[in-house]
């Protein structure tokens, strides 16, 4: 893949920015320079008075002018106009090129660093910063002085024509260009109601030059230089940014001692923060392959949510240009003007310096059983850092030694890796003779040499990481961190002993409780925790009772850290009641601050969320299925008691009605022998005579017709 980066990818100050930059100069012509570092050459010359930018006023009137140089610059909030604003806004107005070359003898000796160079709050006699935000809403950035908020380009006009340098970039926004073009525009207008001269600079993009044809299509070695600006040709995507170029070129012929302009052909940006490369920077970070490289096809950057059609574009183009007109003329402080290949290492330096991506390292001591690895587990999980234990070491280790040694001889290999190979022959066979010798233990010196290696992997010196219970005694201290006899030599002269700053660990916390104590949380350990470790009653009494001996008040690994400077934090862990210590994670983490990381990735965001989601929605479920299956029962028990109650009912009935018949018999008899027989007759004779009065009748006729009934019925 192409990275456009002009000049070498030569690097100034705290951003990169590789390509060409127009001016319109005093002999004729528009000579092409390289990089943005230009702007502060530049402004030291408008600031001192010097040929290219004479300017007509006295000392005095001069002086005031130098001491409030006033430089506008779009965007402050952005990777590279926040970057040229920063830097610029620690530069000295007046500052000469020889006191940039004692900069650069400072820079050699290692008496001075680049760290001011990223420091927010400008310094005295510097140029005052201003400019607009890509969002109102968001935070004015600290090196600016003021920040431009404006309902009309009319208060935008008035602004502009209170500062000497106006800087627009159009390098990250193409939205850009039109209020560019207008503001070079009406400050033209303006000219004759300028108080003095103003610099227009335009950062445009080398994507202008993106389809010029080679300088030599016979050596395609031969770099663009300014005078090839002419047959530059651009990207079909990127015509209005030549547009603009063309535009602001012209305004500044018009009267070169009151407004003179210049365009910055801007390649890809990189360093600081990182702009365009920060999702690569990003997913190295996250993801450490073995190293290998793996060649995918161009179309699957597209497939990239963190990449702009413009930013792969810009990904796609590979030019060599050469900065002539810069070299020659200007004395910059470079800082990596072979590029970023070889310069990779100050890069990655400075990215995690300001993304805050710096490891943590932390070291938990503390007699066995004590919770060590508990306490790690959950340092771990929130600060997402490598959980370095002994055993995982040495197994790690082995398993590489092992892998390096069967490579198959039939494969051709580099010298280097030959070497390689029989020096992890020679050490496999070593530790396994002394694991045998020592029923499966290992000397101090293989452990050290392991854990010093895996302390020292990319892995834990960018991340960080957690030391699990080692090193154990003093001695062991000493020979993990203390530096080599050489580099001793080279530090040589401090009272304070020398270590390797890579590996030491910032934190060292030392878990302790008393002997009671652990051996009662040992005793409630459960079997299948204990089988196969040291936690057995009489491997357990003799390591506690090894430990209590090999750190006693007078010599304890404590002490080594508490000559270094680093004081370990003690903790009595009988105090908390939590057997996975809960409390004493949080005690740890106040300490330690906040995690030094990305924090959660939209991915992880959108995957916590689905979770929360997913678990949201089971829980739903669960509640809605353990109601309708409290609904079905409570409706089958109400079927149950209503089955129940009615078979009941009916048995109430059945009897009732047994016991109804069973006392209606005496009075059915009764009414059989004595009443129905005269009362059918009666019915009978009624129906044959049919009377008015059929009651009537009926009575008349029972009274008539009533048998006698004996005196005991």
């Amino acid at each position: 893949m192409g990275v456009a980066v002009g000049g070498g990818a030569e690097r100034a100050g705290a951003c990169r920015l590789g390509g060409l930059v127009a001016q319109p100069s005093a002999c004729g012509g528009f000579p092409w320079v390289c990089a943005w570092q230009l702007l502060q050459p530049a402004l030291v010359c408008l600031a001192t008075g010097s040929r290219s930018f004479p300017v007509h006023v006295n000392m005095s009137e001069e002086d005031d002018r130098i001491r409030s140089k006033r430089i506008f610059i779009n965007h402050l909030d952005c990777y590279s106009s926040g970057n040229i604003g920063k830097y610029l806004s620690n530069c000295v107005v007046g500052s000469s090129l020889e006191e940039i070359e004692e900069e650069e003898e400072e820079m050699e000796d290692g008496s001075s660093t680049r760290e001011d160079t990223f420091t927010n709050k400008p310094k005295g006699g510097t140029f005052q910063i201003v400019g607009t935000l890509s969002k109102l809403d968001n935070k004015q950035p600290d090196f600016s002085m003021e920040i431009y908020r404006f309902t009309d380009r009319d208060e935008l006009l008035h602004h502009l024509l209170e500062c000497d340098v106006i800087v627009y970039n159009i390098s990250e926004n193409s939205e850009q260009i039109d209020e560019a073009s207008w503001a070079a525009s009406a400050l033209h207008t303006e000219i004759e109601n300028f108080w003095g001269p103003k610099m227009f600079i335009l950062i445009s993009t080398v994507m202008t030059w993106s389809q010029s044809k080679l300088p030599d299509p016979d050596d395609p070695e031969i770099a663009f230089t300014e005078e090839d600006y002419r047959r530059r040709k651009a990207h079909s995507n990127f015509k209005d940014h030549v547009n603009a170029e063309k535009l602001i070129i012209k305004l500044g012929k018009t009267n070169k001692k009151k407004f003179v302009t210049y365009i910055v052909a801007a390649g890809l940006q990189y360093g600081a923060e990182e702009g365009v490369l920060h999702p690569f920077f990003k997913c190295i970070s996250k993801n450490l392959g073995p190293g290998k490289i793996e060649r995918v096809p161009k179309e699957n950057a597209f497939l990239s949510k963190d990449l702009t059609q413009a930013d792969i574009e810009h990904l796609f183009v590979n030019l060599k240009m050469e900065a002539v007109f810069l070299k020659e003329n200007f004395n910059i402080k470079w800082i990596a003007q072979t590029g970023l290949v070889e310069n990779i290492a100050v890069v990655i330096k400075e990215y995690r310096q300001i993304r805050g991506l710096t490891p943590i390292k932390i070291c938990v001591l503390g007699p066995p059983a004590v919770g060590k690895t508990t306490v790690s587990a959950k340092l771990c999980k929130h600060y997402k850092l490598h959980h370095v234990q002994i055993k995982e070491v040495i197994t790690e280790a082995i398993a590489k030694l092992e892998t390096i040694t069967t490579i198959s001889q039939e494969e051709e290999e580099e010298e280097e890796e030959e070497e390689e190979t029989g020096d992890a022959a020679e050490i496999l066979e070593a530790v396994r003779e002394n694991m045998e010798q020592n029923a499966g233990q290992l000397d101090d010196q293989y452990v050290i040499r392991f854990m010093r290696e895996k302390l020292k992997s990319m892995p834990c010196l960018n991340q960080g990481y957690v030391l699990d219970g080692y090193p154990k005694t003093y001695e062991q201290a000493k020979e993990l961190f203390n530096i080599s006899d050489e580099d001793a030599e080279e530090e040589a002269g401090g009272k304070m002993p020398l270590f390797d700053k890579t590996i030491m660990p910032d934190f060292v916390i030392f878990l302790d409780a008393p002997d009671e104590f652990l051996k009662h949380r040992v005793m409630n350990l459960p079997e299948s925790v204990v089988v196969g470790t040291h936690y057995t009653q009489d491997r357990f009494l003799r390591t506690l009772m090894q430990f209590r001996e090999a750190n006693t008040d007078d010599e304890t690994i404590l002490n080594y850290f508490d000559e270094l400077e680093i004081h370990p934090q003690n903790i009595d862990v009988s105090k908390d009641d939590d057997p996975k210590y809960a409390d004493v994670a949080n005690l740890i983490i106040q300490t330690v601050g906040n995690p030094h990381n990305y924090g959660l990735t939209p991915e992880d965001k959108e995957a916590m969320d689905r979770k929360a989601a997913e678990e949201h929605l089971a829980l739903e479920e669960a509640e809605k299925a353990k109601r309708e299956r409290r609904e079905t029962e409570e409706a089958a028990e109400k079927i149950a008691r209503w089955e129940e109650w009615s078979k009941r009912m009916e048995e109430v009935k059945r009897q009732e009605r047994e016991l109804l018949e069973a006392k209606s018999i005496p009075l059915r008899n009764y009414l059989m022998k004595n009443v129905m027989p005269t009362l059918i007759q009666g019915l009978s004779e009624c129906c044959k005579i049919r009377p008015e009065d059929p009651v009537d009748f009926l009575a008349e006729y029972l009274f008539k017709y009533n048998p006698q009934i004996d005196e005991d019925m």
